[in-house]
């Protein structure tokens, strides 16, 4: 589905997060146990949007946070209503339900992981889709002040360190500016050291990368030798700046076909299967037509391209 399809124009009264003359507003703290923020930790240890934040930022956004226990068929948002928390997953299934032609349609799912919410406080738009719990779960909240103050200012600066990097990308040149935009304040940051592995074949797919900086392997062992003494792995191709790789698991919706190692220091760019769905659906197109080229090497490499099929 095009992000298109279902996020709404943004509002004329969006949050500016470069104003510095706000208000100084009160810092929010929820009172947790030693057992409640150490679960929370470990809930937002994998969330891109707290990435970048200092560490002095990411503690004052674990105090802000609040726990919310849900129900089965409970709607924790609804499409329409103006934001007003982010919400972090620590456990639950939650359908995403889109009104199209009147006619609510399930178009997808957060399984005991991930992050929801995020747009209608960052743009200052209503919900852009309804959340379910479709069975008892328990989640994160950010209230929308807090969001604001510490990750839309901290992304704002962002903005600044990879927008032009990001309109230098091949892959989303297709896209609307608008839509570059959202994928910048998406984004995660992670640095490899040499010949540290960064995906492995066979793994589940959770994220997409781009080089930033660095060259990365990309290396395979065929599914045909694949009890044989001889299947080492092979290099297949490698990736340098403003090139992607890690698509191919997310697009066919298998694991990792193959696995990529760092070549010297690396940083990628990170973008995590939720938002990957969201904002990049309508580069899966140019993303399929590159599968007939790995097929290709395959065929050269191990004389069958089984692997991909």
């Amino acid at each position: 589905l095009r992000p298109s399809a279902f996020i709404p124009i943004l509002c004329a009264e969006a949050f500016n997060p470069d104003d510095d003359d706000e208000v100084e507003e009160p810092r929010v703290v929820h009172p947790k146990t030693d057992e409640q923020r150490c679960r929370l930790q470990d809930a937002c240890k994998d969330i891109l949007l707290f990435k970048t934040l200092e560490q002095e930022q990411f503690s004052e956004v674990l105090d802000a946070m609040f726990e919310l226990l849900v129900q089965p068929q409970e709607h924790v948002i609804d499409q329409g209503d103006d934001g007003d928390n982010f919400y972090v997953i620590e456990r639950g299934i939650y359908d995403i339900v889109v009104l199209i032609d009147g006619i609510g349609k399930c178009v997808g799912q957060y399984d005991n992981k991930g992050s929801f919410g995020e747009l209608a406080l960052m743009y200052n738009t209503p919900r852009a889709a309804t959340i379910i719990a479709t069975q008892e779960g328990a989640l994160w909240g950010l209230d929308r002040a807090t969001f604001r103050r510490l990750i839309v200012k901290n992304n704002a600066k962002k903005r600044r360190l990879y927008e032009q990097f990001v309109e230098s990308v091949p892959l989303l040149k297709s896209l609307e500016l608008s839509e570059r935009m959202k994928i910048v304040d998406v984004l995660g940051m992670k640095t490899f050291s040499d010949e540290e592995r960064i995906i492995m074949q066979g793994d589940r797919a959770d994220c997409f990368y781009i080089v930033e900086s660095g060259d990365v392997k990309i290396m395979m062992k065929s599914k045909t030798k694949v009890n044989q003494e001889d299947n080492a792995e092979v290099e297949i191709t490698r990736c340098s700046r403003g090139q992607y790789f890690g698509e191919l698991a997310l697009v066919t919706n298998k694991p990792r076909a193959a696995s990529a190692y760092a070549v010297g220091e690396v940083k990628c760019l990170v973008i995590d299967i939720q938002a990957f769905e969201r904002l990049l659906g309508s580069c899966k197109e140019i993303m399929k037509r590159n599968i007939t080229h790995y097929e290709e090497q395959l065929v050269a490499l191990f004389g069958s391209s089984m692997d991909l099929k």
